[in-house]
């Protein structure tokens, strides 16, 4: 019997709230619209290069490590509220641990341990897919700006004549890069406004077309301001900076139109900064040029910011 006559168990409504707060949390895991193959991703779009397994591999691997601490820490937790409760019949002061150096031995150690893992797997992952081919299958420039992209393909391309080497609107990009260039490559471009919406799927900003299977090597430069290169399911992002060329690669290996965009906050219209990446056979890759080439897109836009010759084959020299 409670104080008040009733027989009502002072323990139900924690009973009940603890009912509501696992429904709620049921509620919160199967409303997601994500399916059982979805799961494993952990958010994480479907990869379509060689290279994203390995990303996704460490994204999931550090998922697992966060759970298991999370588990352990909550553990003790419900461990302690539930057997160091106050006792109801006994008011006494519960005997008070101090300088337990197992404890703190655990709780600086086992730390260490998880930081010096995660440390060493992505440094391995990120070691390897920042390698550049000395000789990739096709380069291309992307060009960064406010509001949009540009894409050059440093490529030769009938009814395009030039040399990528010498074109003084690739200056910017350092000799470490220009260096790897094809010989004679007159190249073709395209460039998007926020308006500009791929044709089949109606999703805004230009289009970005890669061939399956052969190894891309994106120069990643900036006319202004710093941005960020970022196509979803390649499960790869990397800052666009002006006066410091980044660059990466992949080999797609699916084919389809994938959406990108810009990934660092650029301004008041950087939410428009979109594109399209447009993954086709080689064969039509090629056409896809030379249909540009007839379009009158030969040539190269300007890659960046010009800079003395010591500053841009700064980190050359480094090295």
């Amino acid at each position: 019997m409670s104080p008040n006559g009733s027989d009502r168990s002072p323990r139900r409504p924690m009973r009940r709230k603890l009912l509501q707060a696992l429904t709620a949390g049921l509620v919160l895991a199967t409303a997601t619209g994500c399916t059982y193959k979805d799961f494993p991703r952990l958010g994480m779009p479907t990869p379509t290069t060689e290279e994203a397994p390995r990303i996704l591999s460490l994204w999931q691997g550090s998922w697992a490590a966060a759970l298991a601490v999370g588990v352990l820490v909550w553990g003790l937790i419900l461990w302690s509220a539930m057997f160091h409760r106050r006792s109801r019949t006994k008011v006494e002061v519960p005997p008070q641990t101090r300088y337990n150096m197992p404890i703190e031995a655990l709780y600086t150690v086992v730390p260490l341990i998880i930081v010096s893992v995660l440390f060493y797997f992505t440094a391995r992952d990120e070691s390897k897919l920042l390698s550049l081919d000395k000789k990739p299958d096709v380069t291309i420039n992307v060009v960064g700006f406010q509001w949009s992209w540009g894409f050059n393909y440093v490529e030769p391309v009938a009814g395009s004549t030039g040399d990528a080497k010498t074109d003084k609107n690739l200056a910017a990009i350092p000799n470490r890069f220009a260096d790897a260039f094809p010989a004679n490559a007159g190249g073709v471009y395209d460039v998007g406004t926020p308006g500009t919406r791929n044709p089949q799927t109606g999703n805004p900003g230009p289009t970005l077309w890669l061939p399956k299977g052969e190894t891309v090597r994106f120069i990643l430069t900036s006319r202004d301001v710093i941005h960020s290169f970022w196509v979803l399911p390649f499960l790869m992002k990397q800052d666009v900076i002006p006066g410091h060329t980044n660059s990466f690669q992949v080999t797609p290996n699916k084919e389809g139109t994938f959406r990108g965009k810009c990934a660092e906050l650029c301004g008041v219209d950087h939410s428009r900064m979109l594109f399209n990446v447009k993954v086709v056979s080689p064969e039509r890759y090629q056409q896809h040029l030379e249909d540009l080439a007839k379009k009158g897109q030969t040539g190269y836009i300007p890659a960046g910011i010009a800079q003395t010759g010591h500053e841009k084959d700064r980190e050359s020299n480094v090295l």
